[in-house]
């Protein structure tokens, strides 16, 4: 097969056919055109673009998220369980104690207000007593034994 000069083309961009250029000029039937005699000389050259490094997402060590948390919600003062649940248990318990019990938003909210205080100050008695025993994991053990610090009753 004889060479044949190529020419530089300016590319406008979008889609190329493949099909055409230095095959088609050479009078090389390829799979798609009609010959299936010839194996196409297309499926034979590998064209190899280098992959540029994909950038990695930067990720956070699991603490350094942690200590982000505790930080805003130390510094926030509003409400850590949402509303609309903490309406619907509360008025699932009082269920079981009369039917039909109406509630003012007002009193729901003052039971949220100290149902959370009472939640984060056991949590911070357990937080004390894990780290007493040299583990920054809380453990079950760890939330009875604040309760049995408090002298709480307990209930299960």
């Amino acid at each position: 097969m004889a060479r044949t000069k190529q020419t530089a083309r300016k590319s406008i961009g979008g889609k190329t056919n493949r099909h055409s250029g230095f095959y088609s000029q050479m009078g090389v039937k390829t799979v798609n055109s009609g010959s299936y005699a010839m194996k196409s000389l297309t499926s034979q050259v590998t064209y190899h673009q280098p992959q540029p490094n994909p950038k990695k997402p930067h990720r956070f060590r699991p603490s350094e998220l942690a200590l982000r948390e505790i930080r805003r919600y130390q510094h926030s003062t509003d409400l850590l369980i949402r509303k609309l649940p903490f309406q619907r248990l509360v008025r699932e318990i009082a269920q079981d104690y009369k039917a039909d019990v109406r509630f003012q938003s007002s009193a729901i909210l003052a039971l949220q207000e100290a149902s959370e205080a009472y939640l984060v100050a056991l949590f911070e008695d357990t937080n004390l007593a894990a780290l007493h025993a040299k583990r920054v994991t809380i453990m079950v053990r760890d939330m009875v034994l604040a309760r049995r610090l408090r002298r709480e009753v307990r209930m299960y």
